[in-house]
């Protein structure tokens, strides 16, 4: 009892950072919860919103609807899936108190929201008012299952539609394949610019992998949004309610491998990786016989560069699963073949 009681508890503490779950947060969650939001959403009448294409600049996730994401994320496998969120706006911060699923046909490459999901959208709505939720729509989440975090053609028109008739309003994206690989929540809040405007140059972004059949449609659009700084807060009651779910569940966490849960996933980043490999050279291999085409050589050892770093992201995430995998080995199994 007293190893497995250490056991649970370091893996407890091992867990919950890598998800982004802090102790303590800078705006405490119950002083949220006490705000109107009639004073809040005062803001909307603003020159800030209207006239500032970048106002809105951090979005701050509580615990329950981070999760309540997750899991449904999860839940669609390949397929998108996607939702509504609750909240407020402080100043600069968009607050996401709460979300919920909308019963959506799902692809593997988009979401279509048909006239039922925006009717059962309107009565949850209302139904949460009467309960004392007085929170309003403010953005949409959908999930993208192993290609990453941003906001594709449809994504971008979609949130332009949205900003335009229901500000403030922004737009979320789940990994829950790479949430899954990576350990720690895979999550992007996003807003767009209008249409016309054209952003200031910005210094590079954090890079991620994009899987070849998506990397046209995420470079055409990339300058029409931007990102939110994403944080999380939990409340006394939500901690609470994690340290029994995680007293309840913590052996299933332990047991899982994420080497079994995602090798589809990442056979998948290899082959895609081949692919960029074998495109790479085939470049190269064109811009041998023809002189002066700098520009094109460079393009080459960029796609290179990219495809070194697609494949050391592909290994550290195989190395964790192999040494979690080797971990579990010597405590458990070393152990029963020491005392026989």
């Amino acid at each position: 009892m007293k190893y497995t009681s250490m056991i649970k508890n370091n893996n407890k503490r091992f867990w919950q950072p890598n998800r982004g779950l802090k102790s303590e947060f800078t705006t405490p969650y119950e002083f949220i919860l006490l705000q109107e939001a009639s004073i809040v959403f005062t803001v909307l009448h603003t020159a800030f919103v209207v006239y500032s294409h970048h106002y809105f600049k951090y979005c701050k996730i509580s615990a329950l609807a981070l999760l309540k994401m997750v899991m449904h994320a999860r839940s669609g496998g390949n397929l998108e899936v996607m939702g509504l969120m609750l909240g407020k706006v402080d100043g600069e911060t968009m607050i996401i108190m709460d979300s919920f699923a909308l019963p959506v046909e799902g692809t593997e490459t988009r979401v279509n929201a048909q006239a039922a999901a925006y009717e059962y959208m309107a009565a949850y709505i209302e139904n949460a008012k009467q309960v004392g939720r007085l929170e309003n729509a403010i953005g949409w989440y959908h999930s993208h299952p192993g290609y990453g975090c941003w906001l594709s053609g449809i994504d971008v028109s979609t949130q332009m539609l949205n900003q335009q008739f229901q500000e403030p309003f922004v737009a979320v994206v789940i990994d829950p394949t790479r949430t899954i690989s990576a350990g720690k929540v895979n999550l992007g809040a996003f807003r767009t610019y209008p249409k016309g405007y054209k952003p200031p140059d910005e210094g590079p972004s954090e890079y991620q992998t994009i899987p070849l059949n998506k990397i046209e449609d995420f470079g055409v659009h990339c300058k029409q949004y931007y990102a939110l700084e994403v944080s999380y807060f939990k409340s006394s009651l939500d901690r609470k309610l994690l340290e029994l779910l995680w007293n309840k569940y913590w052996v299933n966490t332990l047991s899982s491998s994420s080497l079994l849960t995602n090798a589809d996933y990442t056979t998948g980043q290899v082959f895609d990786l081949s692919e960029k490999l074998e495109q790479a050279e085939a470049q190269l291999g064109r811009g041998s016989f023809m002189l002066g085409l700098d520009t094109h050589d460079r393009k080459s050892e960029d796609k290179l560069a990219k495809a070194t770093r697609d494949s050391c992201k592909t290994t550290i995430e195989a190395i964790h699963g192999l040494m979690s995998q080797v971990i579990k080995d010597k405590l458990f199994n070393q152990v029963n073949t020491s005392s026989n």
